[in-house]
Formats: structure tokens, C-alpha cells, sequence
């Protein structure tokens, strides 16, 4: 069966990212140990969003044509989101910049919004979750099975 020929595409800006995090990491990675900071951790919290929806849009496109290739971009798009959720969570367990204190176990348990700039990441969190839970079950979402041996 004939396809019709791909459009011609803008050029490629992924290499681009990941040569720039290549970069950032080269450059503001200390070499000795220290925990990530909130703005790290919300900036990477905010690309892994960005590569999940990336990866949704090609989801979406391949899966009709390509079954076992969008089974296998699915899944990733479930691991992503599992990385964002821990981005979240290291997020709120990292120190505040202004005291320097860890939160407290009640305020981590409470997972109640900081206030801005904090609130950033939580509503970045929750508009992703919201698409997350429309595209995948809960069984999916906390399943440990990768989908790799299916096909």
C-alpha cells in the first residue's frame, strides 16, 4: 500500500536540546557532592514535561501506523512521567533557598503549594497530570513492566 511522502520538516531542534544539556551540565555541574537545588530541580522538572508531551505528540501520530513502535513510545511517555513525579517530589524535599531548612515531615505529608515561585512547578505537575490520567490507568501509571518483551 502506498504512503504519501513525509512533509518536509523544520529542522530538527532536539540535537540542539540535548547538545545545550550536555552543555549545562559540563558547565554547572560541581564536581564535588551537593544536592540539587529547587531551581535545578524545577528546571529539569520542566524539560522531562516538555520531552513528555514531545513524545505524546509522536505517540499519537505513530501508534495508528505503527502498533509495536507506539507500544513502545507509550511506555516511555509512562516512564517520563514516573521521573517527573520524583522531579516533584525531590523538588519539595530539597531545602528552602530562603532558610536553608529541610521541610518538615508534616509539610512534605501535607503536600500543600509553597506559594510562588514554588507554586510554579505543582501547577506545571498538575496540568501534566491531568493529561496523564486522561492517556493512562492507574495500572499502567504503577506497573513495573516495560512493555519490552511484548514484541
Amino acid at each position: 500500500m502506498p504512503t504519501e511522502p513525509l512533509p518536509e520538516l523544520a529542522p530538527d531542534f532536539v540535537p540542539f536540546a540535548t547538545a545545550a544539556l550536555d552543555f549545562h551540565q559540563a558547565i554547572n555541574m560541581p564536581v564535588a557532592p551537593i544536592a540539587a537545588g529547587r531551581a535545578e530541580l524545577d528546571s529539569l522538572h520542566a524539560h522531562v514535561v516538555a520531552l513528555y508531551g514531545l513524545l505524546e505528540a509522536h505517540t499519537v501520530r505513530t501508534t495508528p501506523v505503527a502498533r509495536a513502535e507506539g507500544d513502545h513510545l507509550r511506555a516511555c511517555r509512562i516512564r517520563l512521567w514516573q521521573a517527573a513525579e520524583h522531579l516533584h517530589a525531590a523538588f519539595h524535599a530539597a531545602p528552602n533557598p530562603g532558610s536553608g531548612r529541610l521541610p518538615s515531615r508534616e509539610a512534605c505529608r501535607s503536600r500543600l503549594p509553597e506559594g510562588a515561585p514554588e507554586l510554579t512547578v505543582c501547577q506545571r505537575h498538575l496540568a501534566t497530570a491531568a493529561r496523564v490520567r486522561r492517556d493512562h490507568t492507574p495500572a499502567d501509571l504503577h506497573d513495573p513492566f516495560t512493555g519490552l518483551t511484548r514484541h
